[in-house]
C-alpha cells in the first residue's frame, strides 16, 4: 500500500522536508556559538504562549509564536546588556517557560490537547499548517544563507564582528527571533521537546566528516532532509510518533557518521606510522645562507 496516496500523508512529509532543511541551516549557527539547547528553552517559553492561548480561547500556536519571540529577545538583551551568561539565559528559559505552560494549561482545563505540542502531530496538519511552515522555512533559509559571513563572523568571534562594523546587536536579535519562529512552527513536526535535536544532531553528524563552514552546513541540511523524509515514510508504515522517528533516525546517522569517522582517523595513523620516516632537511647557519 502506497502510504503517500492519502493526503494527510503527503502534508506531513512536505512538512517535515521544510523544517527539516530549516531546522539545520539555523542550528548550525546556535552550535557555533554553543547554544545547541536554546532550542528546548524557547520551546518551554512557547509552551507557555500556548497555555495562554488554550486559557484565553485564542489560536495556541500564534499566542506561542508571540511569546517565543519575546523570551528570546528578553534573555538576549539580559545577555548581553546584564553579562548573563549562556547558561544562566537558557536556564531561565527552562524553568520559567515550563513552570509558566504547565500552570496556564492546567488553569486552562484542556490538557489533553497538550501531547500534541510536546510530541508533535504531523498528520494532522492541514493545508494552512503546510503554508505557513513553507513560508516561514523560505524565510529562516533565505536569511541563514544570505547573511551567512555576518552571522559566522558574530557566532565565531563576536568582539572581532562589533569592531569590524557589523551590527552585532540586530544580528544577534535576528538569530533569536528566528530561533524563536523555527521552533514554534516545527512544534506541529516533531514537538517542543525534540525540536532542538533537529537543530542540532544533523548539525553534529555533519561535522563528523566534514571540514569547513559550508561543507557542515551543506552535510546538515542534507541529513536533516534525508532523516525528515525517511522519518516520516518508517513512522508511517510501523505507525509510531513521525517527530521521533525523525530524531531517532537523525541520531543513527551520526552515530554512524561517527564509526565512519573514527575508521577513518585509525587508518590514517596506520597509515602514518608504516610510512618511510622524510630525511630531515638540513638547515644552513645563518651566516652561511645569508653569505650567498
Amino acid at each position: 500500500m502506497n502510504l503517500f496516496a492519502y493526503e494527510f500523508m503527503i502534508r506531513a512529509l512536505v512538512g517535515a522536508l521544510i523544517i527539516g532543511l530549516a531546522a539545520p541551516a539555523l542550528g548550525i549557527y546556535l552550535v557555533q556559538r554553543r547554544l545547541a539547547l536554546i532550542g528546548d528553552g524557547i520551546g518551554h517559553v512557547a509552551l507557555t504562549g500556548v497555555g495562554a492561548g488554550l486559557l484565553l480561547n485564542q489560536s495556541p500556536v500564534l499566542v506561542a509564536v508571540i511569546v517565543a519571540i519575546l523570551g528570546a529577545v528578553a534573555v538576549e538583551l539580559i545577555r548581553e546588556r546584564g553579562r548573563t551568561s549562556g547558561d544562566t539565559a537558557l536556564a531561565m528559559l527552562f524553568y520559567g517557560g515550563i513552570a509558566g505552560g504547565v500552570v496556564l494549561v492546567g488553569l486552562s482545563g484542556r490538557t489533553t490537547n497538550l501531547s500534541a505540542y510536546l510530541f508533535g502531530s504531523l498528520t494532522t496538519t492541514s493545508n494552512t499548517d503546510v503554508i505557513t511552515i513553507g513560508v516561514i522555512g523560505v524565510l529562516v533559509l533565505a536569511a541563514m544563507l544570505t547573511l551567512r559571513p555576518a552571522l559566522f563572523a558574530i557566532c565565531h568571534d563576536e568582539e572581532y564582528a562589533r569592531v569590524s562594523g557589523l551590527p552585532v546587536r540586530a544580528l544577534n536579535l535576528l538569530l533569536a527571533v528566528t530561533t524563536a519562529v523555527t521552533v514554534t512552527i516545527a512544534m506541529r513536526a516533531v514537538g517542543v521537546l525534540l525540536i532542538s535535536a533537529l537543530m542540532v544532531v544533523p548539525v553534529a553528524a555533519a561535522q563528523q566528516l566534514t571540514r569547513g563552514f559550508l561543507a557542515t552546513l551543506a552535510g546538515a541540511m542534507t541529513i536533516g532532509v534525508l532523516s525528515a523524509g525517511t522519518g516520516v515514510w518508517l513512522a508511517g508504515t510501523i505507525d509510531t510518533a513521525p517527530g521521533a522517528t525523525i530524531v531517532v533516525l537523525a541520531i543513527a546517522v551520526f552515530l554512524t557518521l561517527g564509526v565512519v569517522a573514527a575508521l577513518r582517523r585509525g587508518a590514517r595513523r596506520r597509515g602514518s606510522a608504516t610510512a618511510p620516516a622524510t630525511p630531515a632537511v638540513p638547515v644552513e647557519p645563518p651566516e652561511v645562507a645569508l653569505g650567498r
